[in-house]
């Protein structure tokens, strides 16, 4: 296990690169064994999800040729298999996307539960009664979930509440099913269109991907394709973030501004300037920050990845803020590690009242998932003193090299070895 070291007081400046999205590219790499032929796959972030994602498909069978640092060439001509490594699987939750995308090409799919960030309850049962909708049998049995058709047939399906997982799963089955496939009140985030135009590139029929109304017309074969990645949002919206709270200015690059408008104006509001160019975003955090409310939506509303990040500037900011999450019912496990450094936070229900304008003070913490690692990780470079953040696997998930890029603006982090963490208490001693 390894932790980051980090000095505090530093303001932000310069400017930084935004790799690919993760949660693009670990629907887009399922997504390419439903054809035989030759994908190849650009602008792919280097995060441990991503390298997940790669070892399951090799372990599947699909042979795999990098083409330099964020590219790569897949042929899934060669899959041997229907059922993905439950040792590889418990390590994501996005491994479930292998259920929609092996039922399209084989008519059967073996995955098992999928695993990832403790964020409170998160079903599959959207997933499954649209899989349902479509043909398909479904067994779960010993941890397995077991999908069989005979033939998938399109269908109307209504999801009850609107999932990211559930539409992008039932946009890969769909694509293969006989006739159409009208799916109704639908996740509209911009990973849903990119997966959209990946699936439409190697022969689909994909209509309306944005809108909260998706309309597929199934076809027979899928063909080989090449396929850029969009910029990561989250990975941008934490930069930014990171650059209002530390007091500095930031220039994040290679960004979709339409895909980052919420997080814009919320730190607008907050108090930061915000200028925004055609593919980059500068974020000056020097003038007073002033407290605000954040609630969480799905898009294009303010996204719950980001709310944890949201939650550190909140702190700086003066006044009193209040967060409502609305999104999933775990997302304040950052809430206590913050209380370490000092921030005053009192948490009901999905509401979290911040009494910002203290400032923070350097303290060991432990990352409990993904982006609260990231969170705290701004929080220590606004905190008086040195901050030891745990667990930073979490981070390295879906961060591309966040600490080197961190480094190039101006921040005093580095990395070592953490032999105080407890891996199964997953607790600092």
């Amino acid at each position: 296990m390894e932790k980051f070291i980090v000095k505090g007081k530093t303001a932000l400046s310069g400017s930084v690169k935004i790799s690919g999205s993760k949660n693009s590219a670990v629907a887009l790499l399922p997504a390419s064994v439903m054809t035989s032929e030759t994908v190849c796959l650009e602008n792919l972030p280097d995060i441990t999800d991503v390298r997940t994602m790669i070892e399951i498909l090799e372990n599947l069978g699909v042979s795999i040729r990098r083409r330099g640092r964020d590219s790569l060439e897949l042929t899934p001509g060669s899959i041997s298999k229907i059922a993905p490594s439950y040792e590889l699987v418990k390590k994501m939750r996005a491994s479930y996307y292998f259920m929609g995308s092996l039922l399209a090409r084989f008519g059967r799919a073996e995955v098992p539960i999928p695993g990832g960030c403790d964020l409170g309850p998160r079903p599959i049962d959207q997933h499954l009664k649209g899989f349902t909708a479509l043909g398909a049998d479904i067994n779960i049995e010993h941890g397995m979930i077991k999908l069989t058709a005979q033939k998938l047939t399109g269908a109307r399906v209504y999801l009850d509440v609107v999932s990211i997982g559930a539409t992008i799963n039932l946009m890969l089955a769909a694509a293969a099913a006989e006739g159409r496939t009208i799916l109704e009140n639908v996740a509209k985030e911009p990973e849903i269109v990119d997966l959209s135009n990946f699936l439409n590139a190697m022969g689909a029929s994909v209509r309306g991907a944005g809108t909260d109304v998706i309309r597929i017309d199934g076809v027979k074969k899928f063909k080989g394709a090449v396929h850029t990645v969009i910029p990561d949002r989250i990975e941008a919206g934490t930069f930014m973030m990171a650059a209002a709270a530390t007091r500095g200015r930031v220039t994040v690059e290679d960004v979709i501004p339409k895909h980052l408008e919420a997080i814009t104006a919320k730190i607008r509001e907050i108090g930061a300037k915000v200028e925004v160019d055609p593919e980059k975003i500068t974020v000056d955090g020097t003038a007073p920050l002033v407290s605000s409310d954040l609630k969480t939506f799905p898009y294009p509303g303010f996204p719950t990845d980001l709310q944890p990040p949201g939650m550190v500037l909140l702190t700086a900011a003066e006044g009193l803020s209040v967060i409502t999450e609305n999104v999933f019912d775990g997302r304040y496990n950052h809430v206590n590690e913050l209380k370490r450094m000092g921030a005053r936070i009192k948490v009901e229900g999905r509401t979290a009242l911040i009494e910002g304008g203290m400032p923070l003070t350097g303290a060991p913490v432990a990352a409990p998932d993904l982006r609260s690692g990231a969170a705290l990780i701004i929080a220590a470079l606004t905190a008086d003193g040195e901050s030891q953040i745990s667990a930073v696997d979490h981070v390295d998930r879906g961060y591309d090299n966040f600490e080197g890029k961190l480094t190039g603006l101006g921040a005093s982090i580095y990395r070592t070895a953490d032999e105080s963490y407890d891996r199964q208490s997953g607790k600092v001693d």
